[in-house]
């Protein structure tokens, strides 16, 4: 529990420093990134509250690190590094994948179909997100908090949410086997 909370201030601690450096370099992209971030470190623990679950502490850590790649991104990785992207983009897929593979296994469903659905659906919406508040940061004269970098780029970031999706699919029910109940079924 010690080395848990250990990681998780670690994180939050790197998220404040990349904040920092946001404002530092007047940067409302690693700004916003960061605040986004710091808060979603404690999703897990809502996520624990409100359905009764139990995460496992590299579960909490590997969402933490999720949030903490993304703005860290932010202050050049996704500009200088050429695989930067495609990791965060893997790395969240399977976030959002793993919510769906445990909702489905919970109900007794198929968690394929609604793995890839869910992953491609949240990618393509991602995606549109992130263009509209790029145009319109760019019409207002502003300088956007997301940035697109073509078609190429976001044909890119919908395989690599696609890759994501698929090491779900190939890990999650020993990844995810702590939170996944069977449904109960009654006599």
């Amino acid at each position: 529990m010690i080395r848990e909370q250990t990681a998780e201030r670690g994180v939050r601690c790197a998220l404040v420093a990349v904040f920092v450096a946001g404002v530092r370099r007047r940067d409302p992209g690693a700004i916003v990134n960061a605040v986004v971030a710091f808060a979603a470190t404690y999703v897990p623990r809502i996520v624990e509250r409100v359905y009764g679950l139990e995460f496992r502490p590299w579960q909490r850590a590997y969402a933490a690190v999720a949030m903490l790649t993304h703005a860290i991104g932010m202050l050049g990785p996704y500009d200088d590094v050429w695989w930067w992207d495609h990791l965060t983009h893997a790395h969240s897929a399977t976030l959002v994948g793993s919510a769906a593979f445990v909702a489905a296994r919970r109900r007794g469903d198929d968690p394929r179909p609604r793995v890839v659905a869910v992953v491609a659906v949240a990618g393509l919406c991602w995606e549109l997100l992130e263009y509209a508040i790029h145009a319109i940061a760019n019409r207002l004269g502003l300088e956007p908090v997301l940035v697109t970098y073509g078609k190429t780029d976001t044909a890119l970031d919908l395989l690599f949410n696609l890759v994501g999706a698929v090491l779900v699919l190939l890990l999650g029910d020993y990844a995810l086997e702590n939170v996944v109940r069977p449904p109960r079924t009654g006599r």
